[in-house]
């Protein structure tokens, strides 16, 4: 059976629900944020898709998987994973933040910190679980030297 429980699918509800409190109370494009707000929206946006695109990229090199829930075949600690275990949920987040600023819905900030949250516990914590017992060690010294978001 296929699980419909993925992080694209908790980002896309996320960023609905940001849309939706914008239309119930909407500040304008450039109402409290300003232009600024929407000039950092769109770095942000970029930043979180290349640090998604170039963590996946990464993890397809190694032969191991993006998928969620899957065992690893490989942990990767290099490139992007130097400077966080979850780049791509790193991204997500990112993206989440720029959409907030774009729409200038700054009573949606909450729901970033929400998306953290059950990222972390449905997704993280878990996967942590399985890196940690498939490759013991080198895991737990990466976890060391390297923090889970950033």
């Amino acid at each position: 059976m296929l699980s419909m429980d993925w992080p694209p699918l908790w980002l896309a509800c996320a960023i609905a629900l940001v849309w939706a409190m914008d239309r119930v109370v909407p500040f304008g494009v450039f109402g409290v944020f300003g232009a600024a707000g929407a000039a950092v929206a769109a770095v942000l946006a970029g930043a979180g898709l290349l640090l998604m695109g170039v963590a996946a990229v990464q993890m397809w090199a190694a032969r191991t998987t993006v998928i969620p829930r899957r065992m690893p075949q490989a942990m990767v600690t290099g490139g992007v994973f130097r400077l966080s275990r979850n780049p791509i949920y790193l991204g997500d987040a990112l993206i989440l933040a720029a959409a907030i600023l774009w729409w200038d819905v700054p009573l949606a900030l909450p729901v970033l910190f929400l998306f953290i949250a059950v990222i972390q516990k449905r997704f993280i914590l878990p996967e942590e679980a399985t890196l940690r017992s498939r490759f013991g060690a080198p895991y737990d010294q990466w976890t060391a030297r390297v923090r889970r978001w950033i």
